[in-house]
């Protein structure tokens, strides 16, 4: 909570403004009665135009300030809900950047964005309107009451009377509506996880024949959120008619007991005027706070729900005093008996690995579906952390280095390609900001993509469309692959990077790679063993555990499941 609030810091100012321009605002509403009751009972019962006038006149004037106050502070409460909003988005935004993949998996994507936009516009929202109307709300009633007791006394009993009668029907309605929204909030969650997966899944859907099934979890999640939705404004709605009823029973009462005590000479006909008034003034300020308790409880859930976010304390952070690494080591990379279970699994998904992968060398990993071989390289650009043992790059602990200095040694090509919309050049310039159109040429071309993109009608200028559908998988990893190169990383790692390659752009692309990554560490996690066959060394992995290392003859010697792997793949002619 502190966190959200220091927010609000640097818009004091703005909030200060907003406060002294609706205690003027107020003042003028509070002087306007009485200058009505004035005129009523001097100006017409003696009939001086002229008092009629001048007061009018007055009243005008500050009809026309009340205006000015209310436009000026309607303008700087906008601009401290508008600014602390983008502030919120970018803290937000920050903090999820800075969680590992655990904790963007335990909250989940689609939650994560809902809370980064529609939770973080609930907040704002009340802090536009709340603020106007918190400041007002105390001013127009305190004083409003002030105001019809000096009329009339016994009179003002009335709004004794009612204020308990409403403060009651919204204490009720504000613990009635409060778990409608929160459920609402998830249901949203819900909907645009299933939206999202409909996107990102269309292909595999269509294919599937399961476009119906889709709409059906669409129409559920909708169901369930506009039932949710109409429920909580049903019952908010029932607040306004009981509100609005209160109000005119109130009027009635005044207007009945007023003419009595005006036909009996204890009160004047201007001061009734401005005693009905001054309780409508009273009356629709508490509208104005049963319209602002109805938008608490939403944004209460939106503040717990943004809070439950930037309270989460990272599993990976930087440590206090981090380590530099040995400058004169340059991508050396060590496990030294890891074992790592992922969050809520009831077994390690690797368990024991100890290997060493030496600038010069490739490293190959290879194993069956389902043994860990993502998992393994996730690790050493430090996405998760390990329970036991030691993950060395260059004789440091990882976790002892800043994260920033331990991914700037790494050239990551993930198994999914991932490109971001925007130009080609864009894309590559992701590895390497500063880099140059050689540069960006040259990585091109060592990555086989430089043939497909001079097609393209505006080449390295060309537009990627989101999630780059609209260049095939081949495409996207030779960009992807582009944009590693071009970093020229002390460490490779290529997470099954070349599947969708056909075997001859494979073959040069390894070409071509080797006099760049000549002096960096390269680790290669393939499912091909053609691709790792002339590798310095190879990991085989089974259910988590290393259960070979070595080199393509020594493996085929010495591991039964490298041969299982290798004879699915090759033929007797092939192997020979």
């Amino acid at each position: 909570m502190k966190r959200i609030l220091q927010i609000l810091k640097p818009y004091r100012g703005a909030i200060l403004i907003t406060i002294i321009f609706l205690f003027l605002s107020t003042m003028c509403n509070l002087m306007l009665p009485n200058l009505m009751a004035d005129i009523v009972n001097e100006g017409l019962v003696s009939g001086q135009t002229g008092f009629i006038l001048q007061v009018g006149g007055y009243m005008l004037l500050l009809s026309i300030l009340d205006m000015g106050f209310s436009i000026a502070s309607n303008f700087f409460s906008s601009k401290a809900a508008m600014g602390f909003g983008r502030d919120l988005r970018s803290i937000i935004f920050k903090k999820i950047t800075g969680y590992s993949l655990n904790e963007v998996d335990k909250i989940g994507a689609a939650s994560l964005i809902t809370r980064n936009t529609n939770d973080t516009n609930q907040i704002q929202m009340l802090i536009m309107i709340g603020l106007r109307m918190m400041v007002s709300i105390p001013l127009n009633m305190v004083g409003g009451i002030i105001m019809a007791v000096s009329k009339d006394p016994r009179l003002s009993l009335i709004i004794v009377a009612v204020m308990p009668v409403l403060a009651l029907v919204i204490v009720i309605n504000i613990k009635w509506t409060t778990p409608l929204f929160k459920k609402m909030q998830t249901g949203l969650d819900k909907l645009n996880m299933v939206v999202r997966e409909g996107l990102s899944g269309m292909r595999v859907i269509r294919a599937f024949n399961r476009t119906e099934h889709e709409k059906i979890r669409f129409e559920n999640a909708n169901r369930d959120l506009t039932q949710t939705s109409l429920t909580a404004m049903r019952r908010m709605t029932l607040m306004m008619p009981l509100t609005m009823t209160c109000m005119n029973i109130a009027t009635i009462a005044i207007l009945v007991f007023g003419a009595f005590r005006v036909d009996s000479g204890s009160m004047l006909p201007g001061d009734l005027m401005a005693f009905i008034q001054y309780v409508t003034m009273v009356l629709m300020t508490l509208m104005m706070a049963t319209f602002m308790l109805n938008m608490i409880p939403r944004a209460v859930v939106s503040f717990k729900r943004i809070s439950e976010v930037l309270e989460i304390d990272p599993e990976v952070k930087d440590p206090q005093s981090p380590t530099l690494p040995d400058p004169g080591k340059r991508g050396y990379v060590k496990f030294d008996n890891v074992t790592f279970t992922y969050p809520g699994a009831e077994e390690p998904i690797l368990t024991e690995i100890s290997f060493e992968a030496r600038p010069g060398e490739t490293v190959a990993i290879i194993g069956s579906t389902g043994s860990g071989k993502s998992t393994l390289i996730n690790l050493i650009p430090r996405f998760y952390d390990i329970q036991k043992g030691r993950i060395l790059i260059d004789d440091v602990d990882i976790r002892d280095m800043e994260q920033l200095a331990l991914r700037e040694k790494i050239g990551f090509i993930p198994q999914k390609a991932l490109l971001f919309t925007g130009t080609i050049t864009e894309n590559i310039l992701y590895g390497k900001p500063d880099a140059t159109d050689e540069e960006i040429y040259r990585a091109a071309d060592i990555a086989q993509a430089s043939g497909f993109i001079n097609e393209m009608e505006s080449g390295y200028d060309s537009l990627l469309s989101q999630d780059a559908t609209n260049v095939s998988g081949g495409q996207k990893q030779r960009i992807s692959i582009a944009r590693a190169v071009i970093r020229n990383p002390e460490i490779y790692i290529f997470d099954d990077s070349f599947s969708a390659l056909d075997f001859k752009t494979d073959a040069n692309l390894r070409k071509a790679l080797k006099p760049v990554t000549k002096n960096s560490t390269v680790i290669i996690v393939a499912q091909r063993v053609s691709t790792v066959m002339n590798a310095d060394r190879i990991i085989v992995l089974d259910e988590g555990r290393m259960v070979g290392l070595g080199t393509h003859s020594q493996l085929m010697n010495s591991c039964s499941v490298y041969n299982e792997i290798v004879s699915s793949q090759l033929s007797e002619e092939e192997l020979a």
